[in-house]
Order: structure tokens, then sequence, then C-alpha cells
């Protein structure tokens, strides 16, 4: 009996020390990500037939262009300022950004903030951009609000870049200070 209780002791003792020593060799076997560039403060001018389309304000910048899905991370927030075709300037903010570079899709994160010229601001936790479509669309909780305080929210939205075409899954709105020239 004594036999047993050691031989159940010692067989515990050693499990346990296996098991911490195989999430020790999970994590060596664990593929470790890095990028192989990284810029600090960056100002892109993003152009199109000597027309300045965007502009890209950030802290910091890691490439990883050599990743089997190659991306570029800025991983302390961006300040982006679009171009409308009459020169107005729209804004977005995020906390965090990812650009896919095969799909062109751009992953806003974190209190991410769209403010359209006209004084529409657009607020959510997520959003993508799809830049050869020209289409945001997130599957967060939303919020628009504009000069009047009026407001449209919901979870999940997509739309595209002029705010002309606006497809919303779960919402409401409260309209005020409508005229019969605005329907």
């Amino acid at each position: 009996m004594k036999n047993l209780l050691a031989y159940i002791a010692v067989s515990s003792f050693v499990f346990v020390g296996c098991s911490n020593d195989l999430k020790d060799i999970q994590k060596l076997n664990k593929k470790q990500l890095y990028a192989t560039g990284e810029a600090d403060s960056i100002n892109v001018k993003y152009t199109d037939s000597t027309k300045i389309k965007a502009e890209l304000y950030t802290v910091k910048m890691l490439d990883y262009s050599k990743a089997k899905y190659p991306y570029n991370h800025f991983p302390n927030g961006v300040k982006i300022v679009v171009y409308d075709g009459n020169k107005n300037k729209n804004y977005i903010v995020a906390k965090q950004a990812t650009v896919h570079n095969k799909t062109g899709i751009i992953n806003l994160m974190g209190d991410v903030k769209i403010t359209s010229h006209d004084g529409k601001v657009m607020q959510t936790q997520q959003m993508y951009y799809d830049q050869k479509n020209n289409w945001f669309f997130t599957e967060y909780y939303f919020k628009v609000t504009d000069k009047n305080k009026s407001f449209f929210e919901g979870i999940g939205v997509d739309f595209d870049q002029n705010f002309k075409i606006v497809n919303a899954q779960q919402n409401r709105a409260e309209l005020k200070e409508v005229s019969n020239e605005n329907l």
C-alpha cells in the first residue's frame, strides 16, 4: 500500500512537471512574427493624377511585408484626411490600424471616429475600409450624429465613402429640426 501511494505521489509530480515543460515546448514551436521594417513620425500623401486624395499621419508603422499575408500595422493610432471631389476634408481617427496589402482592406480599431466635412460624426470600435471598392463596413455598434444632434445608431452598417449608399442591419434614429425641404 505504501508503494502504491508513493507511486501515485511521484507520478503526479512527474505529470505536473511534464505539463509545464510541454507548454514551454509549444511556445518555442510557435512562430514569432517580427517586423521587417519600422518607421516613426510618418506623413504620407496619396495622390492620383497629381491630386492629393488622402494624407496619413502616424507616430509608428511596423512593416510585415515578408509575412505570408503581408501587412502594415500602426500600433499607436492613425489620423487620416480624405479629400473628396470638391476638395472637402473628411477625417478618420483610430487608436490602431492594419493595412492588408494583398486585399486592400484597412482594419481601423479602437475609438474609430469619422468626421465628414459637413459635420456628421460616426463613432464605432472597429471599422473596415475596402480601398478597391471605396466601401466601409462594421459589425459593431455605431452611432452617427449631425450638427442638429440628430442621430442614427445600431449594430452593423456598410456604406460608400461619400455616405450616399448606406445599408444598416439593426438600427434606430432620432431626427431633430427636419423641414419639408430636406425630405
